[in-house]
């Protein structure tokens, strides 16, 4: 029996795979969990086109991700904070501090994509991560500097 995977099943195949199984394995699991249909003609034609609407749309996720990658470019932030006399600040940056430095320069990233290697509890120049896009992370500096 003929069946497309609608999820991934360990030790059987992926998501929208055609696989061979037992009729009853088909039967009495796989169809009636939603786990897979059946691999008619027409069944597969949708598949066919969902994953071509898929690539397409990935493709361009990763085409806007470069390309803010690009504009982003070289560019160093500064980040103000209080500071006491000996240059550590009260408290730390974080990534929400990074983005609203972003956000003024006119790039919106979210918060959950930028990661800090270290804790910054001091001035100074420091480097962050931004995630754009499974394939595309870019470096970004910014300098924390007193209030």
């Amino acid at each position: 029996m003929e069946l497309i995977l609608k999820e991934d099943v360990k030790n059987l195949g992926f998501k929208n795979d055609v696989v061979n199984v037992k009729p009853g394995y088909g039967r009495n699991y796989l169809i009636p969990q939603g786990i897979a249909v059946l691999a008619t003609p027409s069944n597969i034609k949708v598949m066919n086109e969902n994953l071509k609407q898929a690539a397409h749309k990935a493709s361009k996720l990763l085409k806007d991700a470069t390309e803010l990658a690009e504009a982003i470019g070289d560019m160093v932030m500064e980040i103000k904070a209080k500071a006491g006399e000996t240059g550590r600040i009260f408290g730390a940056v974080t990534s929400l501090q990074v983005s609203d430095a972003l956000k003024a320069k006119g790039f919106e990233v979210d918060r959950k994509r930028i990661t800090i290697p270290n804790d910054v509890k001091s001035l100074g120049e420091y480097e962050a991560t931004i995630i754009l896009h499974k394939q595309v992370t870019h470096k970004v500096k910014f300098v924390v500097i007193a209030e």
